[in-house]
């Protein structure tokens, strides 16, 4: 599987009414290796949405060019997307929802159930989200997304409404499932201590427009990173780093 590679030169939003165009990202350049889990780091506002819209081809209107992760054997790409909220289907059960952006064969391989089990979901299976909290829909749309082995994982500040014990549970068990099912990882947050917990490596961004201001390797093993003393320490790492090319 090859890596992935960002060159958005520019992306402008053009004017609407009284409101003038804004240029969104600006000569965003970086690369993220395969099976890599990166941070993308940055205030609210300062185009992470934007860019990571621009990557999943949702948005094409941009000048530069992406050139995405593959495993071989495969035609095309295969992109998975959590968003800040889950958007799951409410007239489809929990099975249902992970089941949807599968194909008969797919469904039939047992990928559900092994999901549902990961996430702490079986028992959950026939609900409707009506009648899950919010940290369980959440789980739902993590099961979703890696339900389709992506070769390309991106997930924009995915637990972002949760409160932090919560969250943080949650970020253990999106490790786990990853390190169970890897894949290259974009993740987007303006957490840095989200970034510390989760991050190989930590991309970040300027204000409005969006481009790379640096990037910083954290080396510390994962499993150390549990400890608030350590997220304090790698988050100082990250406010203050030495930069490194990317």
């Amino acid at each position: 599987m090859n890596e992935l590679v960002i060159d958005i030169r520019l992306k402008r939003f053009p004017a609407v009414g009284q409101a003038s165009a804004v240029t969104a990202v600006q000569d965003l350049r970086f690369a993220v290796r395969s099976g890599e889990f990166v941070c993308l780091l940055g205030p609210s506002g300062c185009g992470k949405t934007t860019s990571l819209n621009i990557i999943a081809g949702l948005d094409r209107d941009f000048e530069g060019a992406i050139a995405l992760p593959s495993a071989a054997g495969r035609s095309r790409p295969v992109i998975g997307y959590v968003f800040q909220t889950p958007r799951l289907l409410p007239w489809r059960t929990v099975e249902e929802n992970i089941a949807l952006v599968l194909d008969a064969a797919q469904a039939r391989s047992g990928i559900v159930d092994e999901l549902l089990q990961a996430t702490g979901l079986a028992e959950f299976r026939h609900a409707y989200p009506e009648r899950l909290s919010v940290g369980m829909t959440r789980r739902v749309a993590l099961a979703r997304a890696f339900a389709v082995a992506p070769d390309l994982l991106l997930m924009d500040e995915p637990f972002v409404s949760l409160d932090e014990p919560t969250a943080d549970r949650l970020r253990g068990l999106l490790l786990e499932i990853w390190q169970t099912r890897p894949t290259t990882v974009l993740f987007v947050t303006h957490d840095t201590r989200e970034a510390a917990r989760l991050a190989d490596r930590v991309i970040v961004l300027t204000g409005s427009p969006a481009s790379v201001q640096f990037i910083v390797a954290i080396d510390t093993p994962r499993g150390d990173r549990t400890a608030p003393e350590a997220i304090d320490r790698i988050r100082r790492q990250i406010l203050q780093p030495a930069p490194v090319s990317a």
